[in-house]
């Protein structure tokens, strides 16, 4: 029987271990995984939170990084995989989410960057057009995939070649975390930071 405690410790330890792995955060009726595996690589949920426009709940977006950052120059900074998940809370023209994400980069990135950024949201442009619309429960998740590039994935399918310049990551970044934020209080949430 004294054989018996050692066993009974080690499945409570691995019980433990596999909860705390697949531990879930819910923002805005929607569950995001604290912990993902992008590509073998381990990243944790920075922060999250409902994007609003008016009263109205647009979307959740939950921000993943391989280490924690605070502040938007922390979080462009990091290396490695990064995920930005948007998950719709209802439904939306695809084509104008696109032409606000579009205004988004083009209020926050630096003036010298535009003109580098231009086929970029023309070709992101393209992505969001050929949806038609978002529903809720439709998600997709704009990736930085070192050495590969800006992958964007719409309801599970990666849409078109990826992006290759850095800069076009960041400065989709910018929408939610840049100086004229898509949303403050998101921007707060997605930084880590109490409500």
């Amino acid at each position: 029987m004294t054989w018996m405690k050692p066993c009974l410790a080690g499945a409570m330890t691995l019980l433990l271990a596999f909860s705390a792995a697949a531990a879930t955060v819910e923002v805005g009726g929607v569950k995001l995984e604290d912990q993902i595996d992008m590509r073998g690589s381990k990243l944790v949920l920075n922060g999250a939170g409902v994007r609003y426009k008016a009263v109205f709940k647009v979307y959740t977006a939950g921000l993943y990084l391989g280490k924690k950052a605070g502040t938007p120059e922390e979080v462009l900074a990091v290396t490695g995989p990064k995920r930005l998940q948007i998950t719709m809370l209802r439904e939306i023209d695809s084509n104008e989410l696109g032409k606000l994400f579009t205004r988004g980069v083009q209020d926050n990135a630096p003036k010298t960057e535009m003109s580098k950024l231009i086929p970029g949201l023309i070709k992101m442009g393209q992505i969001f057009s050929d949806q038609k619309k978002l529903v809720a429960g439709d998600v997709f998740m704009i990736d930085w995939v070192p050495g590969t590039g800006t992958v964007i994935t719409v309801k599970g399918v990666p849409q078109g070649e990826p992006f290759k310049e850095p800069e076009f990551f960041n400065a989709l970044m910018r929408i939610w975390l840049g100086p004229v934020p898509a949303d403050w209080k998101l921007k707060d949430a997605l930084l880590g930071k109490p409500a």
